[in-house]
C-alpha cells in the first residue's frame, strides 16, 4: 500500500508541476528554467546533462545473461533436489550426488536456453536506429541523440517526430499530436500555445492540457518549438516506466510450485525419521538404515519435476512460437492455463483500431447520399492534414466507386480547419455555381447553419427541427459513434475569394458517423474464451459511450460501468467488491488499471492483461501473465511476459489451451509420481517392521526412480483429454493430498502382496535370499510403476478411449526393456540383483495385470466421488 500511495503522489506531484510551468507566461518560463529563444549553450547543457542524468528511463536494459542463468536456481524443487544432493555428498553417497546435481543442471540450462533465446527475440524487436531530435543551442539548428536532451533545451518539432521529453509549446502551426499511447485514445490531438486559464483547473489532468507534449508520442502533422520542462525518470513516460520495471510479484505459477514443495518436504521430514527408526531399530545396522531413509527421501521426491516443468514450458513456447508467440518469460505459459480473468484494452484488441465511416444521414436520420458526396469533395480537396476520418470517408468513398455529381468540377479557395472553429472549409466551382462545403463538429457547426435541406428543400431551422437532430445526435453517441456535421452554401461571392466570415447562413446537408469497429474476429474468439472459463473484462482509457457500443458487439456483457474517478475513491475492499460485479472500466489512468488487476488477484483470480500502449505497461507488470504485440512501445514489451507477432484474440486462445495442456502433463508427472512414490514408501514402512534386511537397497531404489523418471521426460508431449481444457487449471495441493492418499494405498496393497509371493512362494525370507527378494519386488515395481502412467494420464478408459502419444509410449517401452536387461543381464551383479526363477514371471505379469484392473477401478471410483481427475 505504501509504494502505490507514494506512485499516486509522484504522478500527482508531476501533473501540478506541470500544469504550474504550463501558465507561466514565455517570459516567465524563459526565466524559471534559466535559458532563451537562442537555446542553451554548450556548457549549459554539458553541465545540465550531468546534473539530470541521461534523457533515459528505466525499461531499456536486457537481463545480463548471467543473471538469466542464476535465475534458473530460483526454483523450489531445486532448492529440495539441492538440500538432499548436499545430505548424499556428507554421507559419502556419490552416485545419489551426482544423479541429483545432474537433474538440477539439465533443469538449469532448459530454463536458461530458453528465456535467453525468448530475451533475444523480443529485443530484436525494437528499433535499431537511434532516434534524434532537433534542439537550438547557441542560436544554431542541430540534431542530437534524444539521450542528450535536458531541461531548458528549446526543440523544433515536425510531422513524424517523436517527443523526447514532457515539453510546453512557444510555437505552433497546425500541430496535431498521437497521444494514444498515454491515453488510450485513438483520435489525434491539436496541440497550440494559448490553452487558455481555464483548462488549468484543478480537475484536468496535464496531458490534457493543449500546450504541453509528452515523452512517448508523436507528431502526426504541422510543427511547433517548444521548451524541455522534464526528462527521463522525472517525466510521465519515466513514472509509468518505473512501475513497469519493478519486478513482477508472485504469479500463480509460483505460489502453485511453492505449494507442492511445501507439501512434498512435509511429506520427507515426516517420513524420512520414521524409515531411519524403524530400520535402525529392526535391522540394528544405523549408517545403512540412514543411507536407506535418505533414498527413501529421494524416492518420495519428483526429482525430474524441475526437468519435467521446464520441459514442458520449453515445448509449450515452440508450439506458441508457430502460432507467432514469443515467450519472454517461461512461467507465463502455465499462467495463461490458469487465467481465469482476462483484462483487455479495447483500441485494436477487440477492434479494428482505425476509424471507419458506417452512416452518411440526413438532418432526420435518413440514409443520403448527398451527404457522403459533399464530405468526400471536402476530405479529398482540402490541403491540409488529412485526419482518420478524412481517410475514412475517402476510403468509403472509393469502395462504394461513386461518382462526382456535377459534370464540371474545380477548386476555387480553401479556409483551413483550426481548433477555435472546428471546421474546415473547401470551395468548389460546380456546373457554373460557387459551393462552399463544410465540415467540422457538431456544436460549432451549430452556430453557423441557419437552414436544413431535408427531402430535397430547404427550410429553416427552427427549435422543433434543432430538437430533432439533437435527439439523432444523442442516439448515434449512444451506438459509440463520433459524428461531424456537413454544410454547403452557394454563390457566396463572385470572385474566388473566402474567410471565416463567409462561414455563415449555411445549409445543413447532414452527418457522418465514424467508429472504431469491432473486429469480426472478436466475437468468436471471446465467445470460445468464455466457454474455457474466462471471463473477459474491458480497461480502457477510452469514453464509456464508446466502449459500451464495443463491448455489446463482440459479447461482453455490461451490467455497470466503473469509470476512473470512482476507482480512485473505492478502499481496496470495496473495489475486490466491484471488480467481481463489473466488466467495463473506462476513462482510466494506468495505475488504476494496475489497481484493478490487484483486486482481481487478491479475489483469488489468475489475471491477464492484454495491451499495447505505453499507458498499459504498469497493468502488464502486475499482471500474472501480461501479454503485448511487436508493434508495441519498447517499454512495453518489456513489462510483458508474451509478445503476440499478430494482435489477435484468437491467437490468444491457442496459447490458453496450450497453458493447460502443459499444466494436464505437468500435473500428470506429479501426481502419478508422488502417489507411486508415496505407496512405496508406505509399503516401505511395512516391510521395513517386519522383514529382517531392507526390502530394496539404495542404489537399487535409486536406480528404479531413474529409469523411470527419465521416461517422464516424454512426458510434454503426450496428448491431452478434450475435457482437460475446459476450465481454468489451479495448483491445488489439497486436491493433490486427496489423490495421493487415495490412489497411492492401492500401490501399497500389490507390493505388500509381491512381499507375500516372494516370502512364501520364493522362499525369500531369509538374509541370504535377500536378493532374490529385492529383485522380485524391483522387477515388479518398475513394471507397474510404468504401466500405470498409461492408466492414470487420463480418466477414460486407457488406450480404448485415450491413446498416448507416440514417445510417451515408447518411452515406457524404453523403460520396461532397460529393467529387464538389467536384471537379466550380468549388469545385474553390480547392483546386487540375483537371477529369477522362471516361475516368477507368470507371478509378475498375474500382479501387474491385477494392479492395473485395480487401479483403473479406483479412478472411477475417485473421479464418481470428486468429480475430478488430472
Amino acid at each position: 500500500m505504501m509504494n502505490k500511495k507514494s506512485s499516486g503522489m509522484n504522478v500527482m506531484r508531476k501533473d501540478q508541476e506541470l500544469k504550474k510551468l504550463a501558465q507561466l507566461s514565455q517570459r516567465e518560463l524563459l526565466m524559471e528554467l534559466r535559458t532563451s529563444l537562442k537555446g542553451l549553450s554548450e556548457e549549459d547543457a554539458r553541465e545540465r546533462l550531468e546534473e539530470f542524468g541521461p534523457n533515459e528511463v528505466s525499461a531499456q536494459r536486457p537481463t545480463p545473461a548471467v543473471l538469466l542463468f542464476l535465475g534458473g536456481f530460483k526454483d523450489p524443487f531445486v532448492y529440495v533436489l539441492a538440500l538432499l544432493m548436499i545430505i548424499s555428498f556428507l554421507t559419502h553417497d556419490l552416485e545419489a550426488t551426482i544423479v541429483m546435481g545432474t537433474m538440477i543442471m539439465a533443469s538449469v540450462l532448459i530454463t536458461f536456453v530458453q528465456e535467453y533465446r525468448s530475451q533475444k527475440a523480443s529485443l530484436a524487436l525494437k528499433e535499431l536506429i537511434e532516434n534524434t531530435c532537433q534542439v537550438t543551442r547557441n542560436g544554431t539548428n542541430k540534431e542530437i541523440p534524444m539521450e542528450a536532451v535536458v531541461p531548458g533545451d528549446l526543440i523544433t518539432l515536425a510531422t513524424g517526430d517523436m517527443i523526447p521529453a514532457d515539453a510546453v509549446l512557444i510555437w505552433t502551426k497546425d500541430l496535431f499530436v498521437n497521444q494514444s499511447s498515454l491515453t488510450g485514445e485513438a483520435m489525434p490531438v491539436e496541440k497550440f500555445v494559448d490553452a487558455g486559464i481555464d483548462q488549468k483547473k484543478d480537475d484536468i489532468s496535464a496531458i490534457d492540457l493543449q500546450d504541453l507534449v509528452f515523452m512517448g508520442t508523436d507528431v502526426l502533422s504541422g510543427q511547433g518549438q517548444a521548451i524541455i520542462l522534464k526528462t527521463g525518470a522525472q517525466t510521465f513516460f519515466g513514472d509509468i516506466a518505473k512501475n513497469a520495471t519493478t519486478q513482477r510479484g508472485k504469479t500463480a505459477f509460483d505460489t502453485g510450485l511453492t505449494q507442492v514443495s511445501k507439501l512434498l518436504l512435509r511429506m520427507i521430514f515426516v517420513l524420512f525419521p520414521v524409515v531411519l527408526v524403524i530400520n535402525g531399530l529392526t535391522k540394528g545396522d544405523w549408517p545403512n538404515a540412514f543411507f536407506f531413509a535418505i533414498a527413501v527421501a529421494v524416492g518420495l521426491t519428483p526429482e525430474m519435476l524441475p526437468m519435467i516443468v521446464t520441459s514442458n514450458l520449453a515445448k509449450g513456447a515452440m508450439s506458441l512460437a508457430k502460432h507467432k508467440v514469443i515467450v519472454k518469460e517461461l512461467p507465463s505459459i502455465q499462467n495463461l492455463g490458469s487465467m481465469d480473468v482476462l483484462c483487455t484494452d479495447k483500441t485494436g484488441t477487440i477492434t479494428e483500431d482505425k476509424v471507419v465511416l458506417v452512416k452518411h444521414l440526413s438532418p432526420l436520420g435518413e440514409e443520403n447520399q448527398q451527404v457522403l458526396d459533399l464530405a468526400y469533395l471536402n476530405s479529398h480537396y482540402q490541403t491540409g492534414w488529412k485526419n482518420l476520418m478524412d481517410v475514412a470517408v475517402i476510403s468509403y468513398y472509393n469502395m462504394e466507386q461513386r461518382t462526382a455529381q456535377f459534370s464540371s468540377l474545380k477548386k476555387i479557395d480553401e479556409i483551413p480547419f483550426d481548433f477555435s472553429r472546428r471546421r474546415l472549409t473547401v470551395v468548389m466551382e460546380a456546373d457554373g455555381h460557387q459551393m462552399m462545403i463544410t465540415k467540422g463538429a457538431i456544436e460549432e457547426m451549430a452556430t453557423v447553419c441557419q437552414f436544413a435541406e431535408i427531402d430535397g428543400e430547404v427550410v429553416p431551422l427552427t427549435d422543433e427541427l434543432r430538437q430533432k437532430m439533437n435527439q439523432l445526435n444523442h442516439q448515434m453517441n449512444e451506438q459509440g459513434m463520433r459524428v461531424i456535421a456537413v454544410a454547403m452554401k452557394k454563390d457566396a461571392h463572385r470572385e474566388a475569394v473566402y474567410t471565416v466570415e463567409d462561414e455563415s447562413e449555411m445549409i445543413l446537408v447532414g452527418y457522418m458517423g465514424f467508429l472504431d469497429p469491432a473486429k469480426k474476429s472478436a466475437k468468436t474468439a471471446i465467445d470460445s474464451l468464455h466457454a474455457h472459463g474466462v471471463n473477459v473484462k474491458v480497461l480502457t482509457g477510452d469514453n464509456e459511450v464508446v466502449a459500451k457500443k464495443v463491448c455489446g458487439d463482440v459479447g461482453i456483457e455490461v451490467a455497470q460501468v466503473v469509470l476512473g474517478p470512482q476507482v480512485e475513491i473505492y478502499t481496496d475492499e470495496q473495489l475486490q467488491e466491484v471488480v467481481e460485479q463489473t466488466n467495463l472500466f473506462a476513462k482510466l489512468t494506468p495505475m488504476q488499471k494496475s489497481r484493478i488487476i490487484a483486486a482481481l488477484q487478491a479475489n483469488g483470480h489468475t489475471v491477464g492483461f492484454m495491451g499495447d500502449g505505453i499507458n498499459d505497461a504498469p497493468a502488464l507488470r502486475k499482471a500474472d501473465v501480461g501479454i503485448s504485440v511487436d508493434t508495441a512501445a519498447d517499454i512495453t514489451k518489456d513489462a510483458s511476459s508474451i509478445i503476440l507477432l499478430e494482435k489477435s484474440l484468437h491467437v490468444l486462445e491457442e496459447g490458453v489451451l496450450e497453458g493447460r495442456k502443459v499444466f494436464s502433463n505437468m500435473m500428470k508427472y506429479i501426481k502419478i509420481t508422488i502417489s507411486s512414490n508415496f505407496g512405496n514408501v508406505f509399503s516401505i514402512l511395512v516391510a521395513s517392521a517386519f522383514l529382517p534386511f531392507l526390502p530394496m537397497l539404495s542404489i537399487q531404489l535409486l536406480v528404479q526412480n531413474l529409469i523411470y523418471d527419465l521416461a517422464q521426460l516424454t512426458m510434454p508431449w503426450d496428448k491431452v483429454d478434450e475435457e482437460e481444457l475446459v476450465k481454468p487449471v489451479k495448483w491445488e495441493t489439497k486436491k493433490l493430498l486427496k489423490f495421493t492418499v487415495f490412489i497411492g494405498p492401492v500401490s501399497s496393497i500389490f507390493d505388500i502382496m509381491t512381499f507375500l509371493v516372494m516370502w512364501f512362494v520364493f522362499s525369500a525370507n531369509t538374509v541370504e535370499q535377500q536378493g532374490l527378494f529385492q529383485t522380485g519386488w524391483f522387477v515388479v515395481g518398475l513394471l507397474t510403476q510404468t504401466f500405470v502412467v498409461q492408466v492414470v494420464r487420463t480418466r477414460r478408459i486407457p488406450f480404448i478411449q485415450s491413446r498416448p502419444s507416440w514417445p510417451v509410449f515408447l518411452s515406457s517401452l524404453a523403460v520396461i526393456v532397460a529393467g529387464l536387461l538389467i536384471v537379466l543381464t550380468p549388469v545385474r551383479q553390480f547392483f546386487d540383483f540375483v537371477s529369477l526363477p522362471t516361475t516368477y514371471w507368470f507371478w509378475m505379469l498375474l500382479l501387474v495385470v491385477l494392479y492395473l484392473i485395480s487401479v483403473q477401478g479406483a479412478k472411477k471410483i475417485y473421479i464418481h466421488l470428486t468429480n475430478e481427475w488430472i
